[in-house]
């Protein structure tokens, strides 16, 4: 399943966030949670962790000291959690903090996985997506920009 879409949520008093019912049977296996990059967390299943870190993190070598440090960097910070009978999740106080989460979040789709923002943090990162979105797509298709 991809994971599209934006969705306003907000983590309650015990810390728990609920995940959209469209992406709960999804994520009914466990759940990564993970302090990612842009000052977000990522909410993968267990088996598209699994993938992730095959796929990106595999390919580093253990003897060099950069991939050593993404390795410790990634794994260091992820959290297994499951969704519990309301389609909630726990996030750890650091985890939190990464993500500067204070109430209100951001659910957005990443495609195989989730990204939790708070509103502000979204809205900056969003606007700068927007801005660069046509250069960024030229130069991912190989054109030179103008």
């Amino acid at each position: 399943m991809a994971f599209r879409g934006q969705y306003e949520h907000s983590l309650d008093s015990k810390d728990r966030l609920t995940i959209p019912a469209r992406f709960r049977a999804a994520l009914d296996e466990g759940v990564v949670l993970v302090a990612f990059l842009d000052s977000c967390v990522a909410v993968f299943s267990t088996s598209g962790y699994e993938k992730f870190t095959d796929e990106v993190l595999g390919g580093l070598s253990p003897l060099g000291r950069r991939g050593r440090m993404m390795v410790r960097r990634f794994n260091a910070t992820a959290q297994d959690e499951s969704l519990d009978s309301a389609g909630r999740v726990r996030l750890a106080k650091h985890l939190i903090e990464h993500a500067g989460l204070e109430g209100a979040c951001v659910v957005v789709g990443a495609d195989d996985h989730l990204e939790v923002w708070s509103p502000e943090r979204w809205s900056e990162h969003y606007s700068e997506i927007s801005e660069q979105a046509e250069r960024m797509a030229e130069e991912l298709a190989g054109e030179p920009g103008e």
